[in-house]
């Protein structure tokens, strides 16, 4: 079953002082663009974190976001005691009758007065949060199947809909070949000459060849069907598919310039649209 590459992934996790959410976005693309917002303390954990969702998701514009609400009554700011000490000191030096309230106010407010303290990563934090990204990727991966489920209906619509277009164009062969046929008669009636009916068959053949769509009609029943298989195969193979339709269209183009035929050029400009409606969505296939 094919996957599509757009999808969106959420879990969320409380410890006891922070709510930890991850979110998971994803969009086609020709490779994995991926970009990662997370709080800084957890940046070394960046490299492993990409590696696992690359393997996981493997293409797509993926945008990966943890979020940290701090919940409880931790704080990484800490009041510099030294700094607001010296700060009143030196204020008391310069005004020796001024009330410390006041010149406490004015201490906290200087440079330096607080500091934040650079927090260290739990490592049993760090695994509880990494069941929380787990689950975010499954319900992306999830998404995707979803996604894909509906892609592949689609497509299957579209390829029945191109063949039955094919097969109702090729009908019209046997009249056109008829329309031909009376067209030169026609012709050489009107020039009042004398024909060899032999050379007249061999010519008329011969000028059919160059018009013939047997060979069209074949390969593209073959790409039909080829799309169908690699379709409900097992590996990501978007890429695979838009080289199907690339060939799919090489063949219904031949098709309508042979086509010398107003039915039957109408039929190709529709299996064009219905080619045109399957690339914009192949598009988005993992």
């Amino acid at each position: 079953m094919i996957q599509s590459m757009t999808g969106f992934g959420k879990a969320s996790l409380q410890l006891p002082t922070k709510k930890i959410t991850v979110e998971i976005k994803s969009l086609n693309s020709k490779g994995l663009d991926l970009n990662t917002r997370m709080p800084s303390v957890f940046r070394e954990m960046e490299l492993g974190l990409r590696n696992q969702i690359s393997q996981r998701l493997e293409r797509g514009k993926v945008d990966f976001s943890l979020y940290v609400e701090v919940t409880g009554e931790e704080t990484t700011s800490k009041i510099n005691v030294p700094i607001i000490k010296g700060y009143i000191n030196q204020m008391k030096a310069v005004i020796p009758t001024a009330d410390e309230t006041e010149l406490m106010k004015m201490a906290v407010r200087m440079p330096d007065a607080l500091k934040t303290e650079r927090d260290e990563i739990d490592e049993n934090e760090w695994k509880q949060i990494q069941t929380v990204i787990d689950e975010a990727l499954e319900n992306i991966a999830n998404f995707r199947k979803d996604e894909g489920a509906s892609l592949e209906k689609e497509f299957q619509l579209r390829i029945s809909n191109i063949n039955n277009l094919m097969n109702e164009a090729v009908s019209y062969d046997a009249e056109r070949v008829e329309t031909v046929k009376t067209r030169l008669r026609t012709a050489l009636d009107e020039l009042k000459v004398n024909v060899d009916e032999n050379r007249f068959e061999q010519e008329l053949i011969f000028y059919l060849e160059k018009y013939d769509i047997t060979e069209e009609k074949v390969r593209l029943g073959n790409h039909l069907n080829y799309f169908l298989e690699t379709l409900n195969g097992t590996e990501a193979n978007g890429r695979k598919l838009g080289f199907i339709t690339q060939e799919m269209g090489r063949e219904i183009n031949t098709m309508g310039s042979k086509s010398n035929h107003t039915e039957m050029q109408k039929l190709v400009v529709m299996m064009k649209d219905e080619l045109e409606k399957i690339k914009e969505q192949v598009l988005n296939v993992l």
